[in-house]
């Protein structure tokens, strides 16, 4: 695992399950789907986007309470039931106008590995399928759903200089 420079991201996309979520899918008796989010990763996706990043998701399922997360979060670039995430990716360069160079993606198992071998800089999570991890730049010392996003947002945040002036009301 070589770890590349982050200094010139300025695209976060993210995996949801197992990324921002735990991986675990849970329904009630009624069938409706439930994910838990964990608050320090939401708290860590808006530092990120008052300093500037701009921030996506791509997941291979659909689920309203990811759509419902997003909007909460004011995510930008959302498309779910991406069974082939180069398709998504490669219009959302074209709608930003980025380079691969300039964007950051998080994912945890083999449907992610097109896109973690493609962007500028990878990251996976602590608990990741293990075949992946050889093929990424940076591994969370977090599991997916407890924190993991909210390390690497610290992680850009700090390496693209910005860190001071995003948490300097809070110090």
């Amino acid at each position: 695992m070589k770890k590349k420079s982050i200094e010139n991201i300025k695209l976060l996309l993210l995996d949801v399950d197992g990324i921002l979520t735990d991986g675990r899918i849970i329904y009630d008796n009624n069938g409706i789907e439930s994910k838990a989010f964990h608050v320090r990763d939401g708290h860590g996706l808006k530092m990120l986007q008052r300093a500037g990043f701009k921030v996506g998701i791509i997941t291979g399922r659909e689920s309203n309470v990811v759509a419902h997360r997003a909007k909460e979060l004011g995510i930008e670039f959302v498309y779910q039931g991406a069974k082939n995430k180069m398709i998504p990716y490669e219009e959302i360069l074209a709608k930003t106008g980025l380079e691969d160079s300039q964007v950051a993606y998080a994912g945890d198992d083999l449907i992610d590995l097109p896109v973690l071998r493609r962007v500028g800089c990878s990251f996976t999570v602590a608990d990741a399928v293990s075949d992946i991890k050889p093929y990424v730049d940076y591994i969370t010392t977090l599991a997916g759903g407890c924190g993991a996003v909210r390390e690497i947002c610290d992680l850009l945040l700090r390496q693209s200089g910005q860190w001071d002036e995003v948490t300097s009301r809070y110090f």
